[in-house]
């Protein structure tokens, strides 16, 4: 089965993203940034912690974004995803576990009432924005007025995620959350 394979630049220089014509898993995105975690969650991601150099890896709905250490150079690395990519994908294998990745979903929801509507602003207008760039934000918890956000794929250690933060993400939940009174990156 051929895959069909395009590779976009995200504004993080250590992160590429590669969008691919097929659903990778069910909803939201799957972040990992160890062998061990991509051995438990993604046999795709698995397979791309493998090459030298790569050090994190998120799958997306249709993408996956990959980002590198101070070792890798994207010359040599690209190549080597987008074999990994074509390989895995092409032979039909799935991109995600997906009982592995619901049971770490369900063990970390929100649980009260301001968590699901923070939840909500973040899945239906805020992740699908950052998404584009290859990115993602989670929720980790609401504390004293304070929501903590996990930043992912590009996002993690994009020089622009901090504007991002303060400036729109925080403006917005604020906006429509009035128990929010600052959003800080975990």
């Amino acid at each position: 089965m051929s895959v069909n394979i395009q590779l976009e630049w995200t504004p993080n220089p250590s992160t590429l993203k590669y969008v691919v014509d097929r659903r990778l898993v069910s909803s939201g995105a799957v972040n990992l940034t160890s062998k061990e975690a991509a051995a438990e969650k993604s046999p795709l991601a698995s397979k791309l912690m493998e090459i030298h150099g790569v050090t994190a890896v998120m799958v997306g709905s249709n993408f996956v974004t990959v980002t590198k250490g101070e070792e890798g150079e994207w010359d040599e690395l690209n190549d080597a995803v987008m074999a990994t990519l074509d390989e895995h994908l092409g032979a039909g294998l799935p991109a995600v576990n997906e009982e592995a990745v619901a049971a770490a979903r369900e063990a970390a929801g929100a649980s009260g009432s301001v968590e699901a509507r923070i939840q909500e602003i973040l899945d239906a207008e805020i992740r699908p924005a950052v998404a584009m760039d290859g990115g993602d934000i989670t929720l980790d918890r609401f504390e004293d007025g304070i929501v903590y956000l996990h930043m992912r794929g590009a996002c993690s250690g994009c020089p622009s995620s901090t504007a991002t933060l303060k400036m729109g993400i925080e403006g917005r939940l604020r906006e429509a959350v009035p128990e929010v009174t600052e959003v800080v990156s975990v």
